[in-house]
C-alpha cells in the first residue's frame, strides 16, 4: 500500500502549536461517535484559515446545534493523518486541502462538500538567484514539502516550462523547514503558498513570485474539501446528509461576512484576529447555491478528474479516477433541500 506522507497545510507561526497538540490528532477506539451511530460525531480539522473556519461559524453561529448534532472537534496536522483515522473508525468526517485529494480519489475518503478553491500556491525565487521564469528553474535548488499543493504547484510550472522534476535539485523537506531554508539562501527557489510566503516576504526582501496557482486556471482548480469514511455515507446517509447541512450553511454565512469570518477563525484557533487576517485573499470562497450548480453540471466532477490525471503524472495514483465514485455530489444537494424544509 502506498505509504501516506505527512501533507498539510500550516499557518505561518502556528508549527509550535501544531506540534503541542499533534498527540491529540488522533481520537480513540472510544470515542463515542467512532462508529457513526446516534447524532455525536468526531470532526477533524487543520488549524489554519481554509481548514477551520466553516467549524468555527458552525459554532459560533450554534449551527451544529440546531441540526441536533454534537461535534468533537479534533486538530491534525495534515489531511492524511485525517484518512488514517477515517479509515481506521476513529474519525468520522475531516478536512483535506488539495494536496492531499490524492487519497478519496484512491478510494480512502468520500468528500461530501468543497470547502474553499485554493489560490494561495505560488514557486517563489530569491531576489538575484537570476530566476525570472519556471524556465530558469533548470539546475537549481527548489525547496519543497513533497506531496502537498507547493509540489503540485512546482510540476506545473515545470511541465508548463518543457522540464522534468529531474530537471532540478528538488530539496524536499517539512512545510516548515521550507521557510527557513528559503529566508536563509540554502536554496534558490521554493514551491509553497500564502500565509508563510508572507513570512518569508519579511525576511527576503524582493522574492519573486515565477508561478502562481491562478496561472493554471480555469484548466486546473484546486479544491479544499470535506470528507467522511465511505462506510459512513452509505451506512448513514442521514447522518452525513445532517452534518454536510451544517457546513452548506456555515459555508454560506463565511460567503456573506468574508472578513468577519477570519476574526471567528481566529478565535476559534486561539489566535490573534491579526494573524488571519487578509486569509481570504488566498481563497476564492463559494456560496452552497453556487457548488449546488456547478455540481450538477459537472464543473467540480471536471476540477476532481483533471486534478487525478495531475496525481497519476505525480507517481501519487497508479490511474487516473473519477469523481462520480468519491465526490457525493448528489447527497449535498440534497442536503440543501433538507435545510430548505
Amino acid at each position: 500500500m502506498k505509504r501516506i506522507r505527512a501533507v498539510g497545510r500550516r499557518t505561518a507561526g502556528l508549527f509550535t502549536a501544531l506540534l503541542l497538540v499533534a498527540a491529540a490528532s488522533g481520537c480513540g477506539k472510544g470515542s463515542p461517535a467512532a462508529s457513526g451511530h446516534g447524532n455525536t460525531i468526531t470532526f477533524g480539522y487543520i488549524a489554519d484559515y481554509s481548514g477551520s473556519a466553516a467549524l468555527a461559524v458552525a459554532r459560533k453561529q450554534g449551527l451544529w446545534k440546531k441540526a441536533g448534532l454534537t461535534p468533537h472537534l479534533k486538530v491534525f496536522t495534515n489531511g492524511p493523518l485525517q484518512v488514517q483515522a477515517l479509515g481506521s473508525g476513529d474519525l468520522d468526517f475531516g478536512y483535506l486541502g488539495p494536496g492531499a485529494l490524492w487519497l478519496p480519489a484512491s478510494g480512502r475518503a468520500s468528500i461530501i462538500s468543497v470547502n474553499m478553491l485554493g489560490q494561495a500556491d505560488r514557486v517563489i525565487a530569491r531576489p538575484g538567484s537570476g530566476i525570472t521564469e519556471p524556465a530558469d528553474l533548470k539546475g537549481r535548488k527548489v525547496a519543497v514539502a513533497e506531496g502537498t499543493s507547493g509540489d503540485m504547484i512546482l510540476n506545473l510550472a515545470l511541465r508548463r516550462a518543457g522540464l522534468k522534476p529531474t530537471d532540478v535539485q528538488k530539496v524536499v523537506m517539512d512545510a516548515s523547514t521550507v521557510v527557513t531554508a528559503f529566508s536563509s539562501g540554502q536554496v534558490d527557489a521554493a514551491a509553497t503558498w500564502y500565509p508563510l510566503i508572507d513570512t518569508m516576504k519579511k525576511k527576503v526582501l524582493g522574492l519573486k513570485e515565477i508561478s502562481r496557482t491562478q496561472d493554471y486556471y480555469p484548466e486546473l482548480t484546486f479544491p479544499n474539501v470535506f470528507v467522511t469514511q465511505p462506510k459512513l455515507a452509505s451506512g448513514n446517509p442521514a447522518l452525513v446528509k445532517k452534518v454536510t447541512g451544517v457546513l452548506r450553511q456555515a459555508d454560506d454565512w463565511i460567503a456573506r461576512h468574508p472578513a468577519e469570518s477570519e476574526t471567528v477563525a481566529a478565535d476559534f484557533l486561539g489566535l490573534p484576529a491579526a494573524q488571519l487576517k487578509g486569509s481570504t485573499d488566498h481563497v476564492k470562497i463559494l456560496s452552497s447555491a453556487e457548488l449546488t450548480k456547478l455540481s450538477g453540471n459537472g464543473t467540480v466532477d471536471g476540477w476532481f478528474d483533471r486534478l487525478s490525471e495531475l496525481f497519476v503524472q505525480m507517481k501519487e495514483l497508479p490511474k487516473a479516477a473519477k469523481a462520480k465514485d468519491y465526490y457525493l455530489s448528489d447527497l449535498y444537494a440534497s442536503a440543501g433541500k433538507a435545510d430548505r424544509t
